[in-house]
């Protein structure tokens, strides 16, 4: 035998991890060097919330694996042959990668270990049902969420793996340190951010395998029986807060789906619990079957749709970005990005629409601001569910869905908890003087117009709904020209 390589990535754990096992046993007594590569080209466009929980996820497992954990700069198509050239391994083992980015490193690491004679092992994916698993009978693949659950959870998945109970961690010269992570993120930011924050945010979850676990056993244990309920009232901690620890492979989906299996018998709460993990995984299986669509429009018949672009889009993003617009429920949802790195789903869909519909700049533009401050920034999830709120994605009746953001707060946020949470302005509002009245809302109708300091809102929601159906209908007609 010889020692094996495993080379974390989105998978920073040890239970569950069949990439771990596997090269345990193919190492026998010979060991198993654990390693993590600095890839320039992922952290300069990462933002600071990422690259700061990814660090102390980092920390968290050298810790976990006796402090053998080796980290190295540099491109991994080098970095990674080296190593296992430098320990005499003759395979490398990962957790499969099926983002566009990661298929294409992926290859040219496998053709750099195969010159030298070793090669490259797929273990798995970070996800329950691997991406390209799924599929119509005719082998196409979904292209609408529904019928993909239906047949992702007849297809299933095999349950957790139990940590292996002994792996002889080997150790090896690191030339990397976790902090070099944080400093070198984000250097990759459009010329018009430049005035935005580009510092981590105050508040932070807990990293790595045990913060994944506390917030598992504390959803399982409060939120999860009122969670079909809970989840949408942006005032109440109702989510799962597992988001961060899924996107860095803290904790497997898999261990998620038999933690809550085994918490009671089928209920409506676990149902739509399940079934939030179902999109999580039915946009990987989009992004694997069309990689393109993580930057293009998904749906070909708004690909003509007209956004708005110049130094007064440019201006109204930077109002957007900095929780600025007046509105107040998607002026929350943007400084809780700020203070958190993290925005409750209902007010990321809100905003979103507002800055897609009322304020008709490209969806891409918001698509980039949520992966460079969210912790939890996932490309699949993130750029389809931007596509989606769009009305350009795989939403079967897309771009007449326009959120009313006053509405949604009456709705949603009915005591005004959240928004005097987050805006500090209007802390000492009444609930009344919050919401609208209904129907459309213009500048001037608001009782908190110019309250200590708070803006009117920028735009007219009734008039810009007109404005995004109109574009919405010229670029469907181009489209069936």
């Amino acid at each position: 035998m010889a020692p094996s390589v495993l080379w974390f990535r989105r998978d920073l754990r040890l239970a569950d991890h069949p990439a771990l096992d596997a090269a345990r046993r193919a190492s026998g007594a010979d060991g198993v060097y654990g390693c993590f590569v600095l890839d320039d080209e992922l952290l300069t466009r990462s933002g600071p919330a990422r690259a700061q929980f990814l660090a102390a996820c980092l920390e968290r497992l050298d810790d976990d694996m006796g402090g053998r954990l080796v980290l190295r700069s540099g491109r991994p198509e080098e970095v990674v042959p080296a190593l296992a050239a430098e320990v005499g391994a003759e395979a490398v083992f990962v957790t499969g990668d099926t983002a566009p980015y990661g298929t294409a490193r992926d290859a040219r690491v496998d053709g750099a270990l195969g010159r030298d004679g070793r090669r490259l092992e797929r273990v798995g994916t970070p996800y329950a049902v691997d991406p390209g698993s799924v599929a119509k009978s005719s082998g196409e693949p979904y292209r609408v969420f529904t019928p993909f659950r239906r047949a992702w959870e007849a297809l299933g998945w095999p349950p957790p793996l139990p940590a292996p109970e002994q792996v002889d961690w080997r150790g090896a010269r690191s030339n990397a340190n976790p902090g070099g992570i944080v400093a070198r993120s984000g250097s990759r930011r459009p010329r018009f951010w430049e005035d935005l924050p580009a510092d981590a945010p105050a508040s932070m979850p807990a990293p790595g395998e045990e913060g994944a676990h506390a917030a598992l056993e504390r959803f399982v244990d409060g939120g999860l029986g009122d969670y079909a309920e809970a989840r949408n009232l942006v005032g109440q901690e109702g989510s799962s807060r597992l988001s961060p620890y899924l996107r860095f492979g803290c904790i497997h989906p898999r261990q998620v789906l038999s933690s809550i299996a085994g918490a009671e018998k089928a209920t409506k709460d676990t149902d739509v619990f399940r079934s939030e993990l179902a999109w999580r995984e039915f946009y990987a299986d989009v992004l694997f079957h069309q990689p393109e669509s993580a930057r293009s429009t998904f749906g070909p018949g708004l690909v003509h749709l007209r956004w708005d672009e110049g130094p007064v889009a440019e201006d109204r993003f930077r109002r957007w970005a900095l929780g600025q617009t007046g509105v107040p429920l998607v002026d929350a949802g943007m400084r809780q990005l700020l203070a958190e790195g993290w925005v409750h789903n209902r007010a990321r869909m809100v905003a979103a629409s507002f800055l897609v519909k009322d304020l008709h700049l490209d969806w891409r533009w918001g698509a980039r601001w949520f992966m460079y401050r969210l912790v939890d920034g996932d490309l699949a999830s993130n750029q389809h569910g931007w596509q989606w709120t769009a009305g350009t994605g795989t939403d079967a009746a897309p771009f007449h869905r326009i959120f009313n953001p006053f509405l949604q707060a009456e709705r949603f946020d009915p005591d005004g908890a959240y928004v005097r949470r987050y805006v500090a302005e209007l802390d000492g509002m009444a609930t009344k003087d919050l919401h609208a009245p209904g129907g459309p809302v213009a500048p001037g109708q608001l009782a908190f117009d110019g309250a200590s300091g708070y803006p009117e809102p920028i735009v007219d929601h009734g008039r810009e709904r007109h404005e995004a159906l109109a574009r919405f209908e010229a670029a469907r007609t181009r489209g069936e020209r």
